[in-house]
């Protein structure tokens, strides 16, 4: 899932880190989620801080939209580059493919888990009187953390689909008019215009819990109806921006104002939602909830659209290190929950203060996944099935030749 170039033959290098960021980041919002002040994680530890909500809290607000806004943008360029069919080939290979093939192991490593979590808490044996596990249907298929390449191969065929439709617009009329909207859509106001949606969708969601956000799609073959709604808003603007990459400027230019809408509204929404005591209960009818769904929609899209700003403008140039860690950050994510679940059970029962146990956590899956990228994905078959690329090892440079004598 490497970055694409533009047309010119150029990464957009800030894109490309930030969303290897977005994913990145996974790791460390699930390694918080044991030391969260409230449970809702299956490896709970008895050292907690709201600290680590707030960590969870501000990671979760903006990391998958920015992700999708991103994917939206690249995928139409890789589209415009391959076409529909090279297009296809390549997103059934680098997405369909991993999912298909690693789906069952991760969720195997995840269950395996889960029982050393039911043994430590049954005195070190298995508890034999626990109730089933749920049937397996089309509603509760466990997608894991993996749910995101399901919702993006959706959101690819949907492209697919506008691909087609404006073939057949001979005179590109419709073209014509996407291309005007989206030069009315994108500027400082822009998370105004998409929270709207989102806002009423949150405020009709039954049950809402506002601290959680958007619903994490994790499971059922078809995605809950928020998350479609707000992921694919992202994607659809991120294609857009492809249509009219001068409009990335006009966010650059805007980063300023982006980033102060997303620390104000970013902070109302955590105050809104409970702040260092986490509220689970959903908020009741009224204008409450009204200006919570608001608040917490606006703080959505003023994020992701401030990190966009803030990555164009200052995380534009080459980096070999950036772009190592962009390259691998496919892997890291894809391997990433069971070793955060290994760690968390590792430390659970040392008498560690919480920060000492997510650094562990979180230093000790990253040495892993990066260096098992290393051994055994970025130069290997693998690594061309993830990345579109196989790097070949460095051969040894050849030693100097003996001067003549003379």
């Amino acid at each position: 899932m490497s970055g694409v170039e533009n047309d010119r033959g150029d990464r957009l290098h800030g894109l490309d880190a930030l969303r290897g960021g977005a994913l990145l980041l996974g790791v460390v919002l699930h390694a918080s989620m044991s030391y969260l002040p409230v449970t809702v994680w299956i490896v709970p530890d008895a050292q907690t801080s709201p600290v680590a909500g707030a960590l969870f809290f501000a990671i979760h607000l903006f990391r998958m939209t920015t992700f999708f806004l991103i994917a939206g943008l690249f995928g139409h360029m890789l589209l415009q580059r391959r076409g529909w069919w090279g297009f296809a080939k390549d997103r059934l290979s680098r997405i369909a493919m991993p999912l298909a093939s690693l789906w069952g192991v991760v969720l195997g490593a995840i269950i395996a888990v889960l029982l050393w979590k039911a043994a430590h808490d049954n005195g070190g044996s298995l508890p034999t009187d626990g109730p089933p596990p749920p049937p397996l249907t089309a509603g509760t298929f466990p997608w894991t953390h993996l749910w995101f390449l399901w919702v993006l191969l959706i959101f690819y065929a949907v492209l697919l689909f506008g691909r087609a439709v404006l073939a057949l617009d001979r005179k590109g009329v419709v073209g014509r008019l996407a291309n005007r909207a989206a030069g009315l859509l994108i500027g400082p106001w822009t998370p105004l215009l998409l929270a709207a949606p989102l806002a009423w969708a949150f405020w009709t969601l039954p049950n809402w819990i506002a601290f959680f956000g958007i619903p994490t799609p994790d499971h059922g073959v078809i995605p809950n109806a928020v998350a479609l709604l707000a992921f694919g808003m992202a994607f659809a603007v991120g294609v857009l921006l492809d249509r009219r990459r001068d409009l990335l400027a006009r966010i650059e230019q805007s980063w300023l104002p982006l980033t102060g809408m997303a620390l104000l509204t970013g902070g109302a929404a955590f105050y809104l939602t409970g702040g260092w005591a986490p509220k689970l209960t959903p908020i009741a009818d009224g204008s409450d909830r009204a200006v919570v769904a608001w608040t917490y929609a606006l703080a959505v899209y003023a994020s992701a659209f401030a990190l966009v700003g803030l990555s164009l403008r200052f995380a534009s140039g080459r980096s070999a290190v950036r772009r190592y860690l962009v390259d691998s950050s496919y892997w890291v994510y894809i391997v990433h929950l069971p070793l955060v679940m290994v760690g968390q059970m590792l430390v659970l029962d040392l008498p560690w203060p919480w920060f000492a146990k997510l650094g562990a956590v979180v230093g000790g899956v990253l040495t892993v996944s990066l260096v098992t990228y290393e051994l055994l994905v970025r130069h290997t078959f693998i690594g061309k099935w993830l990345n579109g690329r196989r790097v070949p090892w460095r051969k040894p440079l050849p030693s100097a030749l003996p001067a003549p004598a003379e």
